[in-house]
């Protein structure tokens, strides 16, 4: 028996890549153009249903609301997440990009530090957001245990 994905699709992980992230950082022309580019993902990812936005699937480390759900098919982890503040949607796009559809090993193994590293956003971002986006990638890394 094959079980299927049931939560919304969305194109982080699969046509939307952290090799195709990375480019466009790189050619991005300073801080407000890939904070331009970050939002403008954020808005590739689709609004959570309200019945995905329970206390339970909140991230707890982010001054935002953010919420995580997760299924795992076939041994690799699907995730959809949701913010209320723009930029924190487009940073969860970044995460999704390197973790959905993975499978526990590959999310283990993964480089996170330096994919953000690569990205140069770290150093712009406020430490409350960085923050929130650290406890993003740990809660994601405690699911995948």
């Amino acid at each position: 028996m094959t079980t299927t994905i049931t939560l919304p699709q969305h194109p982080f992980g699969s046509e939307i890549t952290t090799t195709d992230i990375i480019a466009q950082m790189q050619i991005a022309m300073g801080w407000e153009d890939r904070y331009r580019n970050v939002i403008q993902l954020g808005k590739k990812l689709p609004q959570l249903d309200d019945s995905y936005k329970q206390d339970q699937l909140k991230i707890s480390g982010c001054e935002s609301q953010v919420w995580l759900h997760h299924q795992v098919v076939n041994n690799h982890y699907y995730f959809i997440a949701d913010s209320d503040a723009r930029i924190v949607r487009g940073l969860i796009t970044l995460v999704l990009a390197a973790y959905n559809g993975k499978t526990a090993a590959e999310i283990n193994a993964f480089d996170i530090d330096a994919y953000f590293d690569s990205l140069g956003l770290m150093a712009h971002l406020s430490p409350s957001r960085g923050n929130g986006l650290k406890a993003i990638v740990e809660q994601i890394k405690q699911l995948a245990h």
